[in-house]
């Protein structure tokens, strides 16, 4: 018996196929909800079940368009608080404007936090999300969050298709060591190696330092979010440059915008992995393209935070 009431599943139009998943792994069928538009673009919706004092999950990755995505989630928890929803767990598979998430500039917003304050005053009591771009984001919230990886399935999906006996998992930049060294333990204990970035003079091209040994190795470059795809692409051409045989390369979110499908079908990389954490439109699908599923990790999630078990151990 759950110790919260029986879990209700809702969710907003950003990603119905990883929603339809989800259930399938719980066994559950979708909570009766419309999500629309008025003629001049405001968000409607129609909940036709009753969620009294059930323990409904709102699962809506915030990808694009992101405000229309965002919108929906929010106007969604608000109307399961208004109809006495015993618990609201926002699962955003994808966090939007995670990227905004501290000052580099003067008169920078911190947009990162904004959105978590918009999902907390909503009336969420918990979020559950995956791989956010900047750990500290959990501190955003006043409110619980479950932070999710998809570390262990990107390896292995590698363990599974490739020959990971010669690998090194390599960092696009110096803020995702601790991320590519997760992946390199989770390949077994492989090396890894990090590409420094620098720019000699303003205006002048960005020069990559390779810092470890690649040389004859096989490389998967690691990153949380791809969005136009320019700098693992590049990244793959200094591996090559540096000797490099085989190069992979894999994110937990592909956001897949503007020229990156384009530059990933010609990069040097013989296979990029994403997850489907963004949902995979036609026009992006190529051969080059491989998405595995996280269902089972949010539906795990689900089932432990219904029963109040741990979730940290899904990673154990």
């Amino acid at each position: 018996m759950s110790n919260h009431g029986d879990i209700v599943i809702f969710s907003g139009n950003s990603n119905k196929e990883l929603v339809e998943k989800i259930c399938k792994e719980l066994n559950l069928p979708q909570g009766d909800c419309k999500v629309n538009q008025f003629s001049d673009g405001e968000i409607s919706i129609d909940i036709m079940d009753s969620v009294r004092g059930k323990d409904v999950f709102v699962i809506q990755p915030t990808s694009g368009p992101v405000n229309d995505h965002l919108m929906e989630l929010l106007i969604l928890i608000d109307a399961l608080k208004r109809a006495s929803a015993g618990r609201i767990n926002a699962v955003v598979p994808y966090y939007g404007y995670a990227r905004q998430d501290r000052k580099v500039r003067a008169r920078e917003p911190i947009t990162a936090k904004l959105v978590a304050n918009l999902i907390t005053v909503s009336g969420a009591d918990r979020v559950i999300c995956m791989d956010l771009h900047a750990g500290q984001i959990q501190g955003y919230f006043d409110i619980p969050v479950d932070h999710l990886t998809a570390i262990s399935y990107l390896a292995k999906y590698f363990k599974e298709n490739i020959d990971t006996s010669n690998i090194v998992a390599v960092s696009p930049d110096l803020g995702g060591v601790p991320r590519t060294r997760k992946l390199a333990e989770a390949l077994g204990g492989a090396p890894i190696a990090i590409i420094e970035k620098r720019r000699p003079k303003p205006n002048e091209n960005v020069v990559m330092n390779v810092i470890g040994s690649i040389e004859g190795k096989d490389c998967i470059l690691v990153d949380d979010i791809v969005d136009t795809a320019g700098t693992i692409c590049k990244a793959a051409e200094a591996l090559k440059e540096y000797g490099a045989q085989n190069i992979y390369g894999c994110a937990s979110h592909g956001v897949l915008s503007g020229p990156a499908i384009e530059r990933l079908e010609n990069s040097v990389m013989k296979k990029f992995l994403i997850t489907d954490t963004i949902h995979l439109t036609d026009d992006k699908k190529i051969d080059k393209i491989d998405v595995i599923s996280v269902a089972p990790i949010f539906a795990d999630a689900i089932r432990r935070v219904n029963t109040d078990q741990s979730v940290s151990e899904i990673f154990e």
